[in-house]
């Protein structure tokens, strides 16, 4: 098991390399993560839901995505609230406090997940969730060293030289556990790594001393990270300022406050001479977009609410009147309809709203969610597409009969304006089919620059990273860590 001195410390990266390194070793692995906090999610075969991170890392082992990959998903909803995913489906909502009395109860489906991932393995890589050293949170856990004295697997610590203090959070982290957590640690990681690495050596000495623990690696930080699906919002925080040298197309994105899966966007973003520009709240909408795309949102209303507060709705209106093209994905989509309906209050009041009036549907919102994976044809390039479904409630009216896709089952799905510049889908990952995207893009740019192959550049990246951890990890000492555990 995998936990980190904090955050966004590479635990997800560092487990999606591993799965592939030791899968190109000829071993069984499969990736899991006992509880998630993310509003990225991806929707599994048979119909659940679990983080975008555990997708990855299934594709990085070569297997499925299953929801017992990730049995605990939490998807905030709020500051203080969040929706409860256990083993794929929605068992309800719950404030910060509520969960926490939740936890020991969600151990068992935790545990039993785990026993049917590892059935199947040679090699379990577990992910641990924010910080090993939350002792404030400790009762209940299942995120961390709960779960990892539950189900008696060792732990390797990740510590984050990037943003500095890696000694202390180790050393710290170590000083905080408690005698029978120590009894689990295996060792640690330095993930991040830059410049020269001898000038680490002392600081090893340094963290075993103190810590008796064993060194599996300084790994160096992998640039080419960029090119692979992001989980968390955080990742829009530390995103690097798109270039303004060659570019042909620019995506505008309002950064709504419940944002979700916008890993959607990811696949535009690596293509050659277009830049995807997330907007900040309080900044207007370029008036030289190409496109707006409106992103998929874990409380629609509510953003819907947050969009119209920063004047986003008048800037939309000129961009539509210059010609511009406007895209919504899932929440995105409903918000351009010309009317939202919560009659049972499943996002928070019951009411009813009016929408941006882009598209000529009604949405009603209820609890019953669809989740599903889905493929078809984009109505008017007729290329292939694929992606998944998941959302609350239905959009329905005159321009559901101009469908954007028709899918495989013959469905019309989202909907088209008349002049075809307005359009919405609740299909999520719809641009990583490169032909439809590149045929998207073409119609925009006229043919001009170049494009890419993004699904093979995922699988090039991961095997990029695999052969990057080969190098600088003893994975050997690692696997040989993994079957054993102090004491036995």
């Amino acid at each position: 098991m995998f936990q980190g001195t904090g955050s966004d410390v590479g635990k997800s990266l560092l487990v999606a390399g591993l799965c592939r390194a030791y899968h190109n070793r000829g071993l069984k692995v499969r990736p899991f993560k006992p509880q998630n906090m993310s509003n990225n999610a991806a929707v599994t075969r048979e119909g659940g839901e679990i983080g975008r991170a555990q997708a990855l890392q299934a594709r990085a082992a070569h297997v499925e995505p299953s929801t017992h990959m990730n049995p605990v998903l939490l998807k905030p909803e709020s500051e203080t609230g969040a929706q409860v995913v256990v083993q794929g489906k929605v068992v309800g909502s719950v404030k910060a406090g509520g969960y926490h009395a939740l936890k020991p109860k969600l151990l068992d489906a935790v545990l039993e997940s785990f026993s049917i991932v590892a059935s199947d393995a040679d090699l379990v890589l577990v992910e641990g969730a924010g910080s090993a050293a939350e002792v404030n949170l400790r009762r209940g856990d299942i995120a961390n060293f709960g779960f990892a004295e539950a189900a008696q697997v060792p732990v390797v610590l990740i510590g984050d030289v990037d943003r500095g203090g890696v000694i202390a959070s180790l050393v710290g982290t170590h000083v905080l556990l408690a005698p029978h957590e120590r009894d689990l640690l295996a060792g640690y990681i330095i993930n991040k790594f830059r410049g020269d690495p001898t000038l680490f050596d002392s600081a090893d000495d340094i963290i075993t001393e103190r810590c008796g623990l064993r060194t599996f690696g300084l790994v160096p930080f992998f640039a080419d990270a960029r090119f692979l699906p992001k989980e968390d919002a955080m990742s829009l925080d530390n995103a690097e300022p798109a270039p303004s040298g060659g570019t042909i197309i620019r995506i505008a994105v309002p950064r709504l406050s419940r944002i979700a899966n916008f890993d959607d966007l990811d696949p535009l973003a690596a293509e050659p001479g277009v830049t995807v520009d997330i907007i900040e709240a309080g900044s207007p909408l370029p008036g030289d977009a190409d496109v707006v795309v409106l992103p998929g949102s874990k409380a629609t209303i509510a953003d819907l609410g947050h969009f119209r507060a920063q004047g986003w709705d008048v800037d939309l209106a000129a961009h539509v009147r210059r010609g511009g093209l406007v895209v919504g994905l899932c929440g995105g989509y409903q918000m351009l309809g010309s009317r939202l309906s919560d009659p049972g209050g499943v996002e928070g009041p019951a009411g009813t709203v009016h929408g941006l009036g882009l598209l000529d549907v009604e949405t009603v919102l209820s609890d019953d969610k669809t989740l599903e994976t889905v493929t078809g044809r984009d109505q008017v390039s007729g290329e292939k597409v694929h992606g998944y479904e998941m959302h609350l409630g239905l959009s329905e009216g005159p321009d559901r009969l101009r469908p954007w896709l028709t899918l495989d089952d013959g469905r019309g799905e989202g909907a088209l304006s008349q002049d075809g510049n307005i359009m919405g889908t609740y299909v999520h990952g719809i641009f990583a089919a490169d032909a439809f995207r590149r045929a998207f893009l073409d119609a925009i740019r006229g043919g001009r620059g170049h494009a890419i192959a993004y699904e093979a550049r995922i699988e090039q990246t991961l095997d990029a990273l695999a052969d990057h951890l080969e190098a600088h990890m003893d994975l050997d000492a690692l696997l040989n860590a993994a079957r054993t555990l102090k004491g036995r």
